[in-house]
C-alpha cells in the first residue's frame, strides 16, 4: 500500500501486527481480538476499494508497480519474438513489438513500455514515445495486415513524448498517420488500456475493433493536471478535473468508448498480477473469437462503425 488513501488501512495492519506480537511476547490468546481487526480490516478494504474517486484511480494507473507491456507479452502470449526500429530513424525503446502466438494463434503484439524502476523509466522515455515508437508500430501493423495477423495493443503512456527532438521528426504526423492507416486495417484490432491512455500518445495504439480497460485504468485526451491548470488555472485542483473528463474505465464503458472492463483485485492490479492475467486472457479471447469470424471488409466497417457511434444523441422536440 502507497497511497493517502489507503492509510486507514496501514493503521489497521500496524494495530494487528502490534497485537500479535504483543501476544507472542507474553504468551497471551488473543486470537479473537486478532481476529475481530482482521475483519475489520477486510470490512475497510472493500469500502476504501469499492469507492475509488477518478482520481485515486489516476494514482493507481500511474504506479509503478502495476504490470507492464512485457509482463502481459510474456504472461498471455507464446513465442514472442520482438522486432527493433522504424527503418527510418532509431529504436524507440518506449514501444515495443513482435510477432507471437496467442492459443497457437499468430498474431502482432505492440505495446508502449514504461519502466520498472528509475533506471529503466530512463531508458524507455517513461513510455512516453518519439515518432520513431510510432512508426515502428506501423510497421509491425502493415506487417500484420499483409500476412494477415491480429493486432492486439497495449497502452500504457502519459502520451506522446513533446520535446523539441520529437517535434522535429514529426511526432504530430507520426501519429496522425496510424490514425488514418489504423482505420483501414483488414485484420483484427483489439487495444487494452493497461495503465494511463494518454492524448495522442495512446490513440496512436488505439484506432480498434475492439477496446479493452483494465478495472482501474484511465484514457483521457489530457491529464487531469493538465486540465486543472488551463480549466481551472490551478493544477491543485486536479481531483476535480479528473471527476469532470470521465477518464475511468467505467465511465467509458457508459460512453461507449470502451468494450469491455477487466475487473482487478481490491488495491489494483500489482496485488495479484496472475488474477489480472487470467481475467484478461478470458475477455481476449472472447473477443477476438468474435472478431476472427469477420471478414476483411466486415472488420473495417466494424471499426468504422464503433467510432461514429461514439457520441451520438438523440435531440428531443
Amino acid at each position: 500500500m502507497n497511497f493517502d488513501f489507503e492509510k486507514p488501512l496501514r493503521e489497521l495492519e500496524e494495530k494487528i501486527k502490534e497485537l500479535e506480537k504483543y501476544a507472542s511476547k507474553n504468551k497471551l490468546d488473543l486470537a479473537k481480538e486478532i481476529s475481530f481487526l482482521e475483519n475489520k480490516l477486510e470490512d475497510k478494504r472493500k469500502e476504501i476499494y469499492s469507492n475509488l474517486t477518478p482520481w485515486q484511480r489516476v494514482e493507481i494507473a500511474r504506479f509503478i508497480k502495476r504490470p507492464t507491456t512485457i509482463e502481459f507479452i510474456e504472461a498471455l502470449f507464446d513465442d514472442f519474438v520482438e522486432f527493433f526500429g522504424d527503418r527510418v530513424y532509431s529504436d524507440d525503446k518506449a514501444v515495443i513489438g513482435g510477432i507471437a502466438t496467442y492459443k497457437g494463434t499468430p498474431v502482432t503484439v505492440i505495446g508502449h513500455q514504461r519502466g520498472r524502476d528509475t533506471k529503466d523509466n530512463i531508458e524507455r522515455n517513461f513510455g512516453m514515445a518519439h515518432p520513431d515508437g510510432y512508426r515502428k508500430a506501423l510497421r509491425l501493423m502493415k506487417q500484420a495486415d499483409k500476412f494477415n495477423r491480429p493486432i492486439i495493443c497495449f497502452i500504457d503512456t502519459k502520451g506522446a513524448y513533446p520535446g523539441k527532438a520529437a517535434e522535429e521528426r514529426g511526432q504530430s504526423e507520426s501519429i496522425a498517420r496510424n490514425l488514418v492507416e489504423m482505420a483501414g486495417l483488414k485484420v483484427p484490432v483489439i487495444s487494452i488500456v493497461i495503465g494511463e491512455g494518454g492524448s495522442g500518445g495512446a490513440l496512436a495504439l488505439g484506432v480498434c475493433n475492439r477496446l479493452l480497460m483494465l478495472e482501474n485504468a484511465t484514457y483521457s485526451v489530457i491529464s487531469p493536471e493538465g486540465a486543472a491548470s488551463i480549466l481551472f488555472k490551478d493544477a491543485s485542483l486536479k481531483e476535480i478535473a479528473a471527476e469532470s473528463l470521465k477518464i475511468t474505465a467505467n465511465d467509458l464503458k457508459e460512453l461507449g468508448v470502451a468494450d469491455s472492463v477487466i475487473k482487478e483485485p481490491y488495491g489494483g492490479a500489482h496485488h495479484d498480477k496472475a488474477f489480472v492475467f487470467k481475467s484478461l486472457d478470458e475477455t481476449l479471447n472472447d473477443n477476438l473469437t468474435e472478431l476472427l469470424k469477420l471478414s476483411k471488409d466486415e472488420l473495417v466497417e466494424d471499426r468504422y462503425q464503433k467510432y461514429m457511434s461514439i457520441g451520438k444523441y438523440e435531440e428531443q422536440s
